[in-house]
């Protein structure tokens, strides 16, 4: 890899970086925005105004907040997210107790997606043109259109209520064998696939057409070579770069579905923590769930970013 890669991978980590800081202040200012007391409501409507007055000043909420800010965002880059309102602890230690679980349902989104994905885009590809590529196109972009909570909703319709196949809740203290995780988290599971399934094959679709087009293959093609042996030998090859971007763009989409997957299911992860500290007007716990989102969803964007990056030959050869 040569000077000019090295310079747009270290161009990428550094906007990524201002990327943080410039969310953090947007993220900061957002959570100050939500309505209400956090001190009233971590005390109650019974509390004296004098009582309220000394837990502001408590947790500091009785200073400016740009002075605020500034001390939080001291504390994030020491790795303390500060305290949380509703239960007075660690906002750390609240993450480390869901952040398990949130990255076990998205790994086991990606397990089950990514295959599938790569399956229906690369057979579109194959047989582009056709009827089953006009098919899978039309379920593919219909699957796109479909928001994921209207997908849950009618998963529990269907498998829940009417087929009583799978648990309309999903609460993890009920497993205690392989077929009762597959119970957990099969429609929560299912329903993430939903939309990232569909969008991943598109762009994985995409990609290999591109390189099917390509004068490599068509001699390939000429020396008598089968449709198999093509992709799988001179397409894939590749297409590394571009499906991993595609892989890593739609599985950014998690950090965002999560969250109504988590909340219709009662899944004790880290966005149903999000939701009930927004509840509680909890504005330290808003903001270390909302910035782990917004670093986890960065990550994934800057390994795309590195992967086209790293894959594209005239940037290797200069």
């Amino acid at each position: 890899m040569k000077s000019h890669a090295q310079r747009l991978i270290a161009a990428r980590l550094g906007l990524a970086v201002l990327t943080l800081l410039l969310v953090s202040a947007v993220v900061f200012a957002i959570t100050g925005l939500i309505p209400g007391d956090a001190a009233q409501q971590a005390l109650g409507q019974a509390a004296t105004p004098e009582a309220v007055t000394a837990l502001r000043h408590q947790f500091g909420l009785d200073q400016p907040a740009l002075q605020r800010y500034f001390e939080w965002l001291f504390l994030i880059l020491q790795g303390n997210f500060g305290t949380s309102l509703s239960n007075s602890l660690p906002v750390l230690q609240l993450i480390e107790t869901r952040l398990p679980n949130t990255l076990t349902l998205a790994a086991l989104t990606t397990v089950v997606s990514v295959p599938v994905a790569l399956v229906i885009g690369i057979v579109s590809a194959m047989y582009r043109g056709s009827l089953l590529d006009r098919a899978l196109n039309v379920l593919t972009l219909a699957t796109v259109a479909v928001p994921e909570f209207l997908v849950a909703t009618i998963a529990v319709l269907i498998f829940a209520v009417k087929l009583r196949w799978l648990p309309a809740l999903s609460y993890l203290s009920d497993v205690h064998s392989l077929s009762d995780v597959l119970r957990i988290y099969a429609m929560p599971v299912m329903t993430l696939c939903c939309v990232i399934v569909a969008q991943m094959a598109r762009m994985t679709r995409a990609a290999v057409v591109d390189q099917l087009t390509a004068p490599y293959v068509e001699m390939a093609i000429l020396k008598g070579a089968s449709p198999m042996r093509v992709v799988l030998h001179h397409v894939l090859p590749n297409t590394i770069g571009p499906i991993a971007n595609a892989i890593a763009l739609s599985l950014s989409y998690l950090f965002g579905g999560v969250v109504v997957i988590e909340s219709i299911f009662n899944y004790p992860g880290l966005a149903s923590l999000m939701v009930d500290a927004v509840t509680n007007r909890d504005m330290p716990l808003v903001q270390g769930c909302v910035m782990v989102f917004c670093a986890a969803y960065l990550v994934l964007v800057l390994f795309a970013d590195l992967c086209q990056i790293v894959s594209n030959p005239r940037l290797r050869q200069r």
